[in-house]
């Protein structure tokens, strides 16, 4: 197995993204059902399926949340400081962390953050996901960022902002920007 995806095949972890697909699924049966009896006149059925529809969806999300905490910590048992690895997480999810992972560098005093995006080797049709959004996100705090020399999977941000003559913004912007309300969408 590729040491960059190890975990990704962990019977827990499996376990818990199968747990959550199953729990999707049933929610998407419940909205489906629930807008079926609304049109038939039935708005009281409509309306119980509908909350069973969001307790399903309550459920996915948490099972979710779980998988996704016990991935980034098992790719990230042994990663060096400035590292994260976001492997086996879905897009949202390793947004979500890099967003963390770039205030605690920030706190840190940290001149770079080593973002493993991966190269897309097992998406699906083998186009990454991951990176392009983390490009993106780099982009909207204004972070340069650029592709290690070494290793085409890893995006090495700069957290002063200047990589190849670009320049960003100061640290107390980057923090303002990291804890406003702004979120970043990427479907």
């Amino acid at each position: 197995m590729n040491g960059d995806m190890q975990h990704a095949e962990d019977p827990h972890y499996a376990a818990l993204r199968a747990q959550a697909n199953e729990e999707g699924d049933k929610m998407s049966a419940c909205f489906d059902r629930a807008h079926e009896t609304y049109e038939s006149g039935d708005g009281a059925a409509a309306k119980q399926l509908s909350n069973e529809g969001r307790a399903h969806k309550e459920k996915m999300e948490q099972l979710n949340r779980e998988a996704a905490d016990w991935i980034f910590a098992a790719n990230n048992s042994s990663s060096p400081p400035g590292t994260i690895d976001l492997h086996g997480l879905y897009v949202q999810e390793a947004i979500e962390r890099t967003e963390l992972a770039l205030q605690a560098a920030q706190s840190r005093g940290g001149s770079n953050l080593r973002v493993i995006v991966g190269k897309g080797l097992h998406s699906k049709n083998h186009v990454a996901k991951i990176k392009p959004a983390i490009e993106q996100l780099m982009a909207k705090y204004s972070f340069a960022a650029e592709l290690d020399s070494q290793n085409e999977g890893v995006l090495v941000v700069h957290l002063g902002g200047e990589a190849q003559g670009r320049r960003g913004m100061d640290a107390d912007e980057v923090t303002r920007r990291l804890n406003s309300d702004e979120k970043c969408v990427i479907m």
